[in-house]
């Protein structure tokens, strides 16, 4: 016999039901399915899709995977997912032996592939999904971009533009001044053929100074330069050598990040100097704003005395974050080891920074700032998303440390060290829903948080004759290659999630 209030419940007109089973978790959906035919039908038709609508994860390496998964499959991808994000449990895995030499890398992703640039080298691992719908990294080829008699080819930065989903279009700067449109050129499938590319150069900048800093947002383009010289342009016209704007920071700058889609465009500049992270507002007409239009800062910082600083990573705040999904949230990370949070959508009005002649800007002190204690080395890179969409990774300036905190609860924080626990600086950290890719200066490498991982899902690491040289741990047998942690909270010495 239905329990009343089941039967009246059951009774209720769909476009009522729809509404409460919207704040419904995925344990409520469950015991909701399991009362009736009318609710069963009604969860997996309507409260599944609706519950991973309102949770977003997004994942491009999952992206071929996720289309084969039912909505109730995919509920239960994220929630275990999230278990293991709050246990710190993954699988660690190099995507590679050492490389020959020590590259300053840096990554760049698609739906379709992971990009890894060390030296002269684009690294190319593929998604897809396999029969049974697991999602799988696959050494895809690698192609070299040097050339004969040209000195300073290393790669400085690389990112995806758009081309009409295809993910095989990279922008790639060079050290010396250099900048190329790359096509890969993929070997049919069931084909040996290896990897192959066709290369366009496009218009460069200035002598005696280099591209940074990539940072891509629909069809635009932001280019910034090691000297500060800024470069807003389209991705169709590239090769044109006037860009829709451009503007002189004039300090030596690291970082960019590019907001188009948001209420107010912005475009954030990492750099070095007593204003290290700047915002300036995109207009339609007039483009990049010549001079901050914000002035992002320390804690204790006031107008009258800025200390010097540097900031070296930015990435859009956490989704899941207490001030909302908002592209105006914007996390960065800084030399003095400290991640901050900033939301530029409430400047305090009343402090304020000269930025030129009879210009200033409002000062921001940020809403976050997260820390290892154990640690005072600078962030080098920083990443957002991880389990519930609540994460902030950041890869470190020594011993290939990756700090990971979730902004609901920034003081259990906890950080580990890459594959190899070599003495590298994290260059580039990538962070999705259940994956963190990551680069040194030795090996890429990922964490992988998500359920029912197997051997087959990653790129196999032949034993080559440096193996036991290359600090790699691993048992036969055992997914996971050795990793040290540590909590924040605890005495840093690892071995603390026992």
């Amino acid at each position: 016999m239905t329990p009343p209030i089941l039967g009246s419940l059951s009774t209720f007109p769909t476009e009522i039901l729809i509404l409460i089973l919207f704040p419904l978790d995925p344990r409520d959906l469950v015991l909701l399915s399991r009362t009736c035919r009318r609710m069963h039908d009604l969860v997996y038709e309507i409260g599944w899709p609706q519950y991973l609508a309102s949770n977003p994860r997004p994942s491009q390496s999952l992206t071929s995977a996720r289309r084969s998964w039912s909505p109730v499959k995919a509920v239960r991808y994220d929630t275990l997912t999230d278990r293991a994000w709050q246990r710190a449990e993954f699988v660690a895995r190099p995507l590679s032996r050492t490389w020959a030499a020590k590259e300053q890398s840096t990554l760049a992703i698609s739906p379709s592939r992971l990009i890894v640039a060390a030296g002269t080298v684009l690294y190319s691992y593929s998604f897809h999904a396999s029969t049974a719908g697991q999602p799988i990294i696959s050494w895809e080829g690698n192609i070299s971009l040097n050339e004969t008699h040209v000195r300073g080819r290393n790669i400085t930065s690389i990112a995806f533009i758009e081309d009409g989903g295809q993910d095989q279009t990279l922008l790639v700067a060079y050290q010396e001044q250099l900048v190329e449109r790359i096509i890969l050129i993929p070997p049919a499938q069931g084909s040996d053929a290896p990897l192959s590319f066709s290369r366009t150069p496009l218009a460069a900048f200035p002598r005696g100074d280099y591209i940074e800093s990539f940072s891509t947002n629909g069809s635009h383009v932001l280019s910034l330069s090691s000297n500060g010289t800024a470069r807003l342009s389209l991705h169709n016209a590239l090769d044109n050598c006037d860009p829709l704007s451009q503007i002189d920071l004039a300090e030596r700058s690291w970082k960019s990040h590019l907001s188009v889609s948001s209420s107010t465009p912005y475009a954030a500049f990492g750099s070095t100097g007593k204003k290290p992270l700047t915002v300036h507002f995109i207009s339609p007409d007039d483009g990049l704003s010549p001079t901050p239009s914000l002035v992002l800062h320390t804690e204790k910082s006031t107008p009258d005395s800025l200390s010097s600083s540097a900031v070296y990573g930015l990435s859009q705040a956490p989704l899941s974050s207490p001030w909302g999904a908002s592209p105006q949230i914007l996390a960065s990370g800084w030399f003095d080891g400290k991640v901050r949070i900033y939301d530029i959508r409430c400047p305090s009005s009343h402090h304020s920074v000269l930025t030129g002649e009879d210009t200033s800007a409002p000062l921001l002190r940020p809403v976050l700032c997260l820390n290892d204690r154990w640690s005072t080395e600078p962030i080098y890179s920083v990443a957002c998303g991880g389990g519930s969409g609540a994460h902030v990774a950041a890869g470190t300036a020594r011993h290939s440390v990756v700090s990971f905190w979730d902004v609901r609860n920034p003081r259990g924080g906890w950080s580990v060290h890459a594959p190899g626990n070599d003495r590298s600086p994290v260059f580039s950290v990538l962070l999705e829903g259940s994956r963190l890719f990551g680069a040194t200066e030795m090996r890429p490498f990922v964490y992988d948080f998500g359920p029912d991982a197997t051997v087959d899902m990653f790129p196999s690491i032949a034993a080559g004759p440096r193996a036991n040289r290359e600090g790699l741990k691993h048992k036969p047998g055992v997914l996971s290659y050795r990793v040290s942690k540590y909590r924040h909270a605890g005495s840093g010495l690892g071995d603390e999630f026992n």
